[in-house]
């Protein structure tokens, strides 16, 4: 249950870009910093913790990051939750102000990708991975594919088989992301894809194929969240909060269900919407653009009906209407999400939350979606976590 309300005082982040032009993670992650403060008009000398999020690096990287920014003396706590780290660092950091136990909270998120990331394998994995594997492994077959690919491909295939597919139903959502990301100057891949350009990029798994994977990326973003009394004491902004936020971790299913859609977090996801969904009072008839989590076309579809956009077994026809695009009923990555923006694992989540920030708030330039006055954020990481988030614009 909220109690405290936690204002979205600032965010920030840098151009995303690919692991040969990326500036180092520290660099990357001060300067997001830096945007995001001076976004808020709060000076680091008046943040009282902070949660640095990032998958691949040393334990104190976060420190390595911020100390550019000042040696404080201030709580530097750093998050690694695979690919919803930057929401579990904005969970940490939303629930220190709405506790008390803070005023004013920085998240950041960051990472320094390496060229290649589609092209690991099972064996490439912690052992963590190890029961995600077995439980694949005996609902499809050992294949020699990358990991990820597998788990979010083989989803696909068992949507497929459940409701049936046309042959371009995923790829349509490649198109519609680099369509979105050509607004984005934040984003990595800006130029536009036909279907059949999709459809014919190398093949990966299942229906997957290149085109529909996110890249290996590097970049940062960050938030500055406040309690109310903090923004109204030193002139921070007051115009979007936190008005729910849910996060959980795999369930039985995922490993007792045989079936891919629930390995790659399906029940997950849809569990932390129903709680947001609950906790709020808003519904998703009531959502009119959301950032998730398309590290692949097929979990974009999936997640469609995880958040409850459209019905189960509907989002074919959600994706053919139009109904996921500016025009329809909710403008899915409005920023080009994953697939086009790109997925540097740390910052992902707070990168999303920064464009609906922006979206709320009406600076989001050409991909500004009409009448927005609440957004929704959907960020997973196998292993596993989704953390949900509502934000709603205040006043």
């Amino acid at each position: 249950m909220m109690s405290r309300r936690v204002l979205v005082a600032g965010v920030g982040m840098v151009p995303f870009a690919t692991p040969r032009n990326s500036e180092s993670y520290d660099v990357m992650g001060e300067k997001a910093a830096r945007a995001a403060l001076a976004d808020a008009g709060i000076d680091y000398g008046r943040v009282q913790q902070a949660y640095a999020g990032y998958v691949y690096g040393d334990s104190t990287c976060g420190q390595a990051t911020l100390y550019g920014l000042g040696r404080s003396g201030i709580p530097i706590i750093n998050v690694n939750n695979n690919c919803s780290t930057g929401s579990t660092a904005l969970f940490l950091a939303r629930q220190a102000i709405e506790s008390g136990a803070a005023d004013c909270v920085l998240a950041l998120g960051f990472e320094q990708m390496q060229r290649g990331a589609l092209t690991m394998r099972w064996q490439d994995r912690p052992s963590p991975f190890d029961r995600f594997t077995t439980v694949a492994h005996g609902i499809q077959g050992v294949s020699d594919a990358p990991f990820a690919a597998q788990y979010f491909g083989g989803a696909g295939t068992a949507y497929a088989q459940e409701y049936g597919l046309a042959e371009d139903t995923f790829a349509q959502i490649a198109v519609k992301a680099r369509r979105h990301a050509a607004n984005n100057p934040y984003a990595v891949f800006r130029d536009p894809v036909t279907v059949e350009e999709v459809l014919a990029s190398p093949p990966i798994y299942g229906p997957l194929t290149r085109l529909q994977c996110c890249p290996p990326t590097c970049g940062a973003a960050a938030t500055v969240l406040c309690s109310e009394d903090f923004a109204r004491r030193h002139g921070a902004r007051t115009d979007v909060a936190i008005t729910a936020q849910a996060m959980t971790t795999d369930f039985p299913s995922t490993f007792d269900k045989a079936d891919m859609r629930t390995v790659v977090g399906y029940d997950m996801s849809k569990a932390a919407a129903a709680q947001v969904y609950e906790s709020s009072g808003v519904g998703p008839e009531d959502i009119r653009v959301v950032e998730l989590h398309d590290c692949f076309t097929t979990n974009e579809l999936l997640t469609y009906e995880a958040l409850g956009l459209t019905p189960e077994g509907t989002a074919e026809k959600f994706i053919r209407d139009g109904d996921n695009t500016y025009g329809g009923r909710v403008v899915t990555n409005p920023s080009g999400g994953l697939l086009s923006k790109g997925h540097p694992l740390g910052a992902t989540g707070l990168a999303q939350c920064a464009e609906l920030v922006w979206q709320l708030r009406g600076q989001a330039q050409a991909r500004q979606v009409d009448d927005v006055t609440v957004a929704l954020q959907h960020n997973i990481g196998l292993g596993g976590a989704a953390v949900v988030t509502l934000y709603a614009k205040v006043g």
